[in-house]
């Protein structure tokens, strides 16, 4: 099994990037291949909103000023068992290239029938001050609109620090990521197991859309 975590941050050894450490420690203990790409470095534009994915379903978004990097992230989080969202805290937010990868990747996967639907799917975030909670909650989003499983830990995936390793002071930060990585790869374990047992998954239902303007 393998597990893909996404770092949002523009720093490739910040506190989000120790945070994400934390868990893939637990994960690699446990037999689970990890891979860590950097997105928050990168110049992403966000999602043109065009549609194109829904038209041409070959998985790919059309934006081509990335040098084609969010597609080949999108292959790679799709050949994975379980994924991990982490970011900073940016303006009480997800940091703005990590939201502008995220929508697009979503998007793309909404438009071809839900690339990571059952998955196992987790977030975590590294916040100087307040914000954390909500980014972490924006984070989720992606993961339950996706169908994904979500491990839980014991508090909310917050690390709290300001300068890079600052945050393996916050002891209780530390113990959330160590348990979520733990839960993680038990999640894992068990989503595998049930294929392997042939367990019968739920069908996956045409998406309903409401529009409440008439």
């Amino acid at each position: 099994m393998k597990v893909v975590a996404i770092n949002g941050s523009p720093k490739s050894n910040g506190n989000t990037a120790q945070m994400i450490d934390i868990i893939t420690d637990e994960l690699n203990q446990e037999g689970i291949e990890t891979e860590v790409l950097h997105v928050g470095n990168k110049m992403i534009r966000g999602c043109f909103g065009c549609g194109a994915c829904y038209k041409n379903q070959d998985e790919h978004c059309i934006a081509k000023e990335d040098d084609f990097f969010v597609n080949e992230c999108i292959q790679k989080m799709k050949e994975a068992e379980g994924l991990i969202l982490a970011s900073p805290v940016h303006w009480a937010g997800i940091a703005g290239t990590m939201k502008s990868f995220l929508d697009r990747v979503f998007y793309v996967s909404s438009a071809n029938g839900n690339l990571f639907r059952h998955k196992v799917g987790a977030s975590v975030v590294a916040v100087r001050r307040s914000g954390g909670v909500t980014t972490f909650d924006q984070l989720n989003h992606y993961l339950t609109y996706a169908e994904m499983f979500m491990p839980t830990t014991n508090y909310w995936n917050v690390g709290h620090g300001r300068i890079p390793g600052e945050v393996h002071e916050d002891a209780e930060g530390v113990q959330i990521a160590r348990v979520l990585g733990k839960n993680m790869a038990l999640t894992l374990k068990m989503v595998q197991n049930a294929k392997e047992h042939h367990l019968v998954f739920p069908e996956k239902e045409a998406k309903i859309m409401t529009n409440f303007v008439r």
